[in-house]
């Protein structure tokens, strides 16, 4: 039985969506060390929660901003003002605005007195946070309130130009870096999403891959079976009468079992190691063989073809011989039918695989296993995948299978 040797394209699209997903998922490794060096590991699978990070930065910058005014000795309600600018920062999460709020009144409150540390450490810090974690609304108040309360900061106590330029230095890079840590946690939920659709998509295209091979190797073996089993019981019929008749049925039994055997191969091999060498497929040039082998099963089979042939895609080429072959079968196994026929139908946008025969109708045994999705049943699904339509059903001299196939696979 000749062999296509095109190659189809359904597994080279398995292949490239491994092949992005092995891409993103190398991608979010790298990216992922980035994203997660705010929750420092203490030991291999312990890591600080957000809770007590946020422990730690208030408690460095009550230390920073309450500090220097007991070393300068200042009143107890300065004392107070610098615990209210740093303390509320344990909320900077989960009440991102309202923090802001208090945290800057008390910064506002200490530039009045002249007591502010080096840095405005808390508003620094509720800047950063909104920036990376807040939403829209949140970040755009919060901008709105940042710039008011420098401003008020500044002009209460008459401060200098140049401590404007600082203050807003301060505010903008803190923000700076928040809008970095919010760009990079969007993208790696972005590709964490792309890996999952990439997942999907694998795991879709292994299903289609193994449907298909479960097709293959039913059409494969019912055919072949089919064949054989007609051999075998006319063999031994003409074994004395017709010795050269019986000698030739035998032989075509171990031909049809030979190619058999080597199709199956042939399909296996391409799930097994996915190798471009190994994924041959039986195409138009094949349909020949088939009736030849239903001739030696004892079945009158012919081959027509009508119309100028035209290029088609893999797909639609092997979907063709499929329906042949499985017609075929149906007609040695179940239908009692005498002769058989086959055409191709070629026209400017479609092909039509025909086949006919004079058995006593649609046979039972197919349509019983319909529902395991083989058979007609599955034929079906075989040849809507690709864009074409069959249609079956029994005639006033037999029965007849027909699918119409487009000559490109449609998108």
């Amino acid at each position: 039985m000749s062999m296509d040797s095109s190659l189809p394209r359904r597994n080279a699209a398995t292949e490239s969506v491994q092949q992005s997903h092995r891409k993103i998922r190398s991608r979010l490794r790298r990216l992922r060390p980035q994203l997660d060096r705010r929750r420092a590991p203490l030991s291999p699978g312990l890591e600080l929660p957000e809770w007590a990070i946020d422990s730690v930065v208030a408690v460095l910058v009550t230390v920073a901003t309450v500090g220097p005014q007991v070393l300068d000795k200042r009143a107890w309600w300065v004392i107070g003002l610098a615990l209210m600018a740093s303390v509320p920062l344990l909320w900077r999460r989960r009440a991102p605005l309202p923090t802001l709020g208090v945290v800057g009144v008390g910064i506002i409150a200490l530039a009045c007195v002249h007591a502010l540390p080096v840095l405005p450490y808390g508003t620094v810090v509720c800047a950063y946070t909104i920036a990376a974690y807040a939403g829209t609304v949140v970040r755009a108040v919060a901008i709105v309130i940042g710039v008011l309360g420098i401003l008020v900061s500044l002009v209460l106590p008459s401060e200098p130009i140049e401590a404007y330029g600082y203050a807003a230095l301060s505010f903008v890079t803190a923000w700076a870096l928040g809008t970095g840590v919010r760009a990079r946690h969007t993208q790696i939920e972005l590709l964490r999403e792309r890996t999952r659709r990439v997942e999907e998509e694998r795991i879709a295209a292994v299903a289609r891959e193994r449907v298909r091979m479960a097709r293959d190797v039913h059409d494969i073996v019912t055919h072949a079976l089919g064949v054989m089993i007609v051999q075998a019981e006319t063999g031994p019929l003409v074994t004395h009468t017709d010795p050269a008749r019986a000698d030739a049925t035998f032989a075509g039994i171990a031909d049809t079992g030979r190619a058999a055997v080597n199709e199956l191969r042939l399909s296996l091999a391409t799930s097994r190691d996915g190798r471009e060498s190994a994924r041959h497929q039986p195409n138009l040039a094949a349909i020949p063989d088939l009736v030849e082998l239903s001739r030696r099963g004892g079945l009158r089979a012919t081959f027509h073809e009508k119309g100028e042939r035209r290029t088609v895609s893999g797909e639609v080429a092997v979907t063709a011989y499929r329906v042949v072959q499985q017609a075929l079968a149906n007609t040695l196994e179940h239908s009692r039918a005498g002769c058989a026929e086959v055409v191709l139908h070629w026209s400017e946008s479609c092909l039509t695989v025909g086949i006919s025969d004079d058995g006593a109708g649609e046979p039972a045994a197919d349509s019983a296993t319909a529902g395991s999705g083989s058979g007609l049943f599955g034929l079906r699904e075989r040849v809507e995948s690709c864009g074409g339509v069959l249609s079956s059903g029994g005639s006033g001299t037999g029965f007849t299978v027909v699918a119409e196939l487009p000559l490109e696979r449609e998108p």
